[in-house]
């Protein structure tokens, strides 16, 4: 699956759109992670706990997006947006969405070559 925050994908023509693709998770504070951040507030720096929660949510709603649109049958997803939004007291919904499509790479023509900046450079 071809991801981009874009339009459109580089190299790329869109045959077919087929529609908007979501995939979202609901995830609560955990109170150790809270008991951390409270302390870390005091001293200062990155509350590594949070992080990691906010990391393993947005994979979560990633995989779910794709999946719905694999089973539309797009090949890549564009204009791919982020959204977060409080639920209830300590529980917040990270959601993401996009545009399912199907493409195909262009094909390419001499003068559409990009040159090679380092023909010179050999790798050993």
């Amino acid at each position: 699956m071809i991801l981009s925050n874009l339009e459109t994908v580089p190299a790329h023509r869109i045959l077919r759109q087929i529609d908007v693709v979501y995939g979202s998770t609901v995830r609560s504070k955990h109170v150790g992670r809270d008991l951390m951040a409270g302390l870390k507030n005091i001293v200062g720096g990155e509350l590594t706990g949070y992080t990691e929660l906010l990391e393993e949510s947005r994979k979560e709603a990633m995989d779910r997006m794709i999946q719905k649109a694999q089973s539309m049958g797009a090949n890549a997803i564009v204009g791919i947006r982020f959204s977060t939004s409080n639920i209830a007291q300590g529980a917040s919904e990270l959601f993401v969405y996009g545009t399912a499509v199907v493409v195909e790479p262009l094909q390419a023509t001499s003068h559409a070559t990009i040159p090679d900046p380092f023909p010179n450079l050999t790798m050993g």
